[in-house]
Formats: C-alpha cells, structure tokens, sequence
C-alpha cells in the first residue's frame, strides 16, 4: 500500500515538474498564446510554479533582449528541478 502511494506522490511531482518544462518549451519556441493547448500548458505550469519559480517575478529576473524566454527557461527550470527533488524525497519517506 506505501508502495503505490509512494509511487504516486512520485507521478504528480512529475507531472508538475513535465508542466513546467513544457511551459518553458512554449515560451521559449513562441509558441501561439492563442492556442487552446499552449494556453492550457502555460496556466498549468504558472499554476504549479508555486509563486518562487513565476517566470515574471520568480527567483531570477533578466531584462533585455529576450528576457521572456530566459526567466521563463530559468525560473521554470529551477522548478521542475525542485519538483523532481522533492518527488524523490517523498518517494523515499513513503516507500517502505
């Protein structure tokens, strides 16, 4: 029964950590915002970015040229990362 909690914790962690990444793809490719789909992505991983990681005002801020798409990859980056890392640690509190 741990067992698959466990491995459940993991899933969404990674899940959150794939929307971020995504998101950050989509920022950084230019994707259409009028799209249905990149929309989707990008309200999933502003949602999961937990406010630290916000590619506006996250934990690092660029101005300049193309200063969207790097806070974008940095900041959703760092929190597909934490995600990832806190997947893994749970995973193995969970797991007996």
């Amino acid at each position: 029964m741990r067992a698959r909690i466990a491995q459940l914790v993991w899933l969404v962690c990674v899940l959150c950590a794939l929307a971020l990444a995504l998101g950050a793809l989509l920022v950084a490719l230019k994707a259409n915002p009028d799209n249905e789909l990149v929309q989707f992505i990008k309200d999933a991983a502003s949602y999961v970015d937990l406010g630290v990681f916000d590619r506006n005002e996250g934990v690092l801020k660029f101005d300049g040229d193309n200063a969207a798409t790097k806070n974008a990859l940095v900041n959703w980056g760092l929190g597909a990362v934490v995600w990832l890392i806190i997947g893994r640690i749970l995973d193995r509190i969970i797991r007996p």
